[in-house]
């Protein structure tokens, strides 16, 4: 609720830039990252594992099973309070409102863009939480109970980013199972890079040769991948490989409520001739997917 005592011109100007200021800055988050609409407090998301393949009928019909995997999200609040002064106002500084509230925009944006990323970087541990088989997210060991596929696997690389790594990553990526045992088939193209690997990932990226040797060797990468994700909440050393063309993506965002403007009101004591307060709010929360869709290639 809005109280009544604030000016509507300053509500809608407030309402506005906040809006405008969503759909302006780049969320990069997207490309790793999916929404799932929460209607409660938690919830528990359900998806089935992958379809059986064909079974030979010579001998009569096999019945097949498919797994169900299950993870509770949780979202957090968030808010963001800005205010201006009555002077400000008065003074016909009404512009400095709009660039308050833009920033609170853009900051929400921002926000999402680092806890998703800061989320991804440390999905080699447990600090926010684990994959829906129990493991980290990156790891060794990955197996999904009551699955027909029954052997470890692993999305977790440890190789410094190079040419030659980043195709013994690539190949590992391909090498990746579904639960019945059949490879997905995933197409990894999204490399998510730190800023202190820009150089050595556009080389891989956009280079028509393979830049580490005089043969001139095609470099087989150079159109096959999306232009790299730079982000800096990952640590200097950490790349990762995302196949992004999926339905889904490797993190999920639970989104119960959208930033949005949730109150204003005004304070007559406050110095300047008061002050107008805004109360941006949201609430969210970064969990991790299917590890299938990621590849760490260095923590």
């Amino acid at each position: 609720m809005i109280s009544g005592n604030v000016p509507k011109h300053l509500t809608a100007g407030a309402r506005t830039g906040f809006l405008v200021a969503l759909k302006e800055y780049p969320a990069d988050w997207k490309k790793v990252a999916m929404v799932a609409s929460l209607d409660g407090s938690a919830m528990d998301l359900v998806d089935l594992g992958a379809a059986p393949m064909p079974k030979s009928s010579k001998s009569g019909i096999t019945v097949q099973d498919m797994i169900e995997k299950t993870i509770e999200v949780k979202p957090e609040d968030w808010d963001i309070t800005v205010w201006i002064s009555q002077n400000a106002i008065d003074d016909d500084r009404t512009g400095s409102l709009l660039r308050r509230c833009k920033m609170a925009g853009q900051n929400f944006n921002k926000h999402l863009n680092n806890r998703v990323f800061t989320v991804l970087n440390g999905g080699d541990g447990s600090t926010y939480g684990a994959c829906y088989d129990a493991s980290d997210f990156f790891d060794n060991d990955h197996v999904d109970a009551g699955a027909n596929y029954q052997t470890s696997q692993s999305n977790e690389g440890a190789l410094a980013l190079s040419i030659d790594n980043f195709e013994t990553t690539w190949m590992a990526a391909q090498g990746i199972r579904d639960d019945q045992g059949e490879y997905t088939l995933y197409n990894y193209d999204q490399p998510v890079v730190p800023p202190a690997l820009y150089r050595e990932i556009m080389q891989i990226v956009k280079n028509e040769w393979s830049y580490d040797t005089a043969m001139r060797e095609i470099n087989p990468y150079k159109g096959s991948l999306k232009p790299p994700v730079v982000s800096p909440q990952l640590d200097s050393t950490a790349w990762h490989l995302v196949a992004s063309g999926e339905a889904i993506k490797p993190l999920i965002v639970a989104m119960r409520t959208q930033p949005t403007l949730q109150d204003a009101w005004f304070d007559p004591t406050a110095p300047n001739g008061g002050r107008h307060y805004f109360k941006f709010f949201a609430r969210y929360e970064v969990h991790y997917g299917d590890w299938r869709l990621a590849y760490q290639g260095n923590t």
